[in-house]
Formats: structure tokens, C-alpha cells, sequence
């Protein structure tokens, strides 16, 4: 099979030809149709997360089963079928109540501990093969439907963590980015007001259209003066940080108004202050939330097949352009997300 594969930290991929891959016990081959091209697993292309070279990566994906393991139950050849990105063992304390992202016995991630979806075919355990719901188009629409588990996802967590309502203020921060889009979009169909906070005015238009109501440009430096203009001195409901730099999460906390939630996604992981006082007096709530279950996965690929959101993939590519599309996410220069497609 052809597959991109990354042979060492910060190189560019290289095409290469590698055996099919067969099935186990407990196993399950897919035919790779597409696969989404996103920071999580840009990060591994550019070296800053290590994995054990050579590695095939990526987890987006669309597919359709083409062999199944023996003591594999739960799918068929010719099923239509995306990935879950963890691999857990589904049967710790976390894993039983549906909260598998803090899994005691994790295996690791698809695309850095195994290899991934940059290939025609792509092997995982039959648990990691969610089966899609019959309304999403995966001859027409493969790429949408591949990022779903991922860029619809885990704003469908955020959702749910950050108890957004209708009549919620939430500020986006990093909301021109793959996943700041998408949490746009679902921070709208909650019926909340929405406010996009970046530095890339290129982007606003494409905020906006996603569901923004009003957008602040961080890079004028004077984001919190901004944000309390737009809510009249109350402050907003959720801030939600994409970014979780020290400076973006300052800014986010003294934008919170009473009662205010502030979750982070990790981003660049750095350390911040802020004062233990305004936490009290405000009742403020700091959250940490890092992917989705799968039942958010499932979730999801529903809300998506009842067509009340569709994910934004702006730009497509063949296999064998993945560095393109790499080089580009490096630069900040996609909006939404991208995908490759595989012939």
C-alpha cells in the first residue's frame, strides 16, 4: 500500500510503499478514503510530540472495512466506518463511565502509537471502529465526514463540560483556527451569543459565517477592554481557549464576568497566573477538557447526519501532497480544516 510516512522528528514525509496490513484477533483492515489534516497531528510532522519512527500518521478518517480478525464482532466488509482517536482498554473505572479520555490503562493514539490514516489502508482494533450513521455521504462528502470525529467532537464535549446554555456570551479564543471554527458553529447551535477572539483578521469573515456575532482582534492588545465593551461591563459566560497561552488565558480569566467558566483545551500548555480573589468573589470555574468519548464521537456523526452542522473543510489535497498541506497548517494559513484524499 502507498503511505506518507514521517522517518524522523521535523523531516518532510516521504512516499513509500508498505505490506497491506492483516488482520488479528480482535482486529479490522479499512480502506482509507480520507483523512483530516489538523494541528494535533501536525504537531507530530513539525517534532514537538516524539513518537517511534518511522511512523504513519493521522486519524480523520473515512473509510469503508476490507478484513476482518478473527473474534472480531461488530462490523462487516463493506462497512462505512471513521476511527476513535484514544486507545483505551474499556475496562477501567473511567472507561465504565463513559469518560475514557482519563482511561487508567491508555494505549496511546492513533497515528503516534500505532500507525495511522496517511495510508490506503489503516489496521486498529475493532473498538476503535465506529460505523457511521447511513445519512453521512462518504463517496460524496469523505472529508467532512473524516474530521467529524475530531473537529465536530470535541467542541460537542466543550458543550457539555462548559454547561454552554442559550443566552450564554462565549468568547472563542484561537476561534479562527480547525477546531475554534467548529466550536463557532456549535456554540451558535446552542443558541448562545458568540464572540470570536484572534489574531488573524483574514479569518473574521470565515468566523462570522461559522456563527460569530461579533469578533475581537486579540492582536490589538487590548482584548479584555474589548470583550467588556461587547458585553456592557458584565463580562462572558465561557471562555474557551484554544490557544492556553499564559497571555490568551489571562485574557480570558478577566474577561469572565460572575459565575464565569474558563476551559482550556491545552494549546501550548504554559503556566499562568491569576488571583485566587476573583475566583472567590466571582465564583469563577477553571475546566480542562482534552477530546471527546466515543459516545460524543457517536454523538456527533449524528448530530452532522440530521444536517443541523456541517464541518468546514476548506482545502483538499491528494496523498502525496501531505507535506503542502503540512507546511501550510505550520503557517496558519487554513481556515477550518484540510484533508487528504486517498485514490
Amino acid at each position: 500500500m502507498k503511505a506518507m510516512v514521517l522517518k524522523s522528528a521535523n523531516t518532510p514525509f516521504e512516499l513509500v510503499n508498505l505490506p497491506d496490513p492483516s488482520p488479528g484477533p480482535g482486529e479490522a483492515v479499512a480502506r482509507v478514503i480520507s483523512c483530516g489534516s489538523g494541528l494535533t497531528i501536525h504537531h507530530v510532522r513539525a517534532g514537538r510530540m516524539l513518537v517511534d519512527y518511522p511512523r504513519v500518521i493521522g486519524h480523520e478518517i473515512s473509510g469503508e472495512i476490507v478484513a476482518i480478525g478473527s473474534d472480531s464482532k461488530g462490523l462487516s466488509i463493506g462497512d462505512p466506518v471513521t476511527a476513535y482517536f484514544y486507545l483505551t482498554c474499556g475496562r477501567c473505572y473511567w472507561c465504565r463511565i463513559n469518560r475514557e479520555t482519563l482511561c487508567e490503562d491508555f494505549g496511546g493514539y492513533i497515528g503516534r502509537d500505532l500507525d495511522g490514516g496517511y495510508a490506503e489502508y489503516l489496521k486498529l482494533p475493532v473498538q476503535n471502529f465506529i460505523k457511521l450513521p447511513e445519512a453521512l455521504d462518504i463517496t460524496n462528502h469523505p472529508a467532512e465526514v473524516g474530521v467529524i470525529t475530531d473537529a465536530i467532537a470535541t467542541p460537542v464535549k466543550v458543550l457539555k463540560k462548559a454547561r454552554i446554555a442559550a443566552n450564554d456570551t462565549v468568547a472563542v479564543f484561537g476561534a479562527g483556527g480547525g477546531l475554534g471554527i467548529h466550536m463557532l458553529m456549535l456554540a451558535r447551535w446552542a443558541h448562545a451569543r458568540v464572540i470570536a477572539v484572534d489574531i488573524a483578521q483574514e479569518k473574521f469573515e470565515a468566523c462570522r459565517q461559522a456563527g460569530a456575532d461579533d469578533v475581537v482582534d486579540a492582536s490589538k492588545g487590548n482584548a479584555i477592554e474589548a470583550l467588556n465593551d461587547l458585553t456592557k461591563g458584565a463580562g462572558v459566560d465561557v471562555a474557551i481557549d484554544f490557544v492556553s497561552s499564559k497571555l490568551s488565558l489571562e485574557t480570558a480569566i478577566s474577561a469572565l464576568g460572575k459565575g464565569g467558566r474558563l476551559l482550556t483545551l491545552g494549546g501550548s500548555g504554559e503556566a499562568f497566573q491569576a488571583h485566587a480573589k476573583d475566583f472567590l468573589n466571582k465564583e469563577l470555574e477553571l475546566l480542562g477538557s482534552r477530546y471527546a468519548t466515543k459516545q460524543e464521537v457517536i454523538d456527533s456523526l449524528n448530530l452532522v447526519a440530521r444536517g443541523e452542522v456541517w464541518p468546514l473543510v476548506s482545502e483538499t489535497y491528494k496523498l502525496e501532497e501531505a507535506e503542502t498541506v503540512h507546511k501550510r497548517l505550520d503557517s496558519s494559513l487554513i481556515t477550518g480544516r484540510a484533508a487528504v484524499l486517498i485514490d
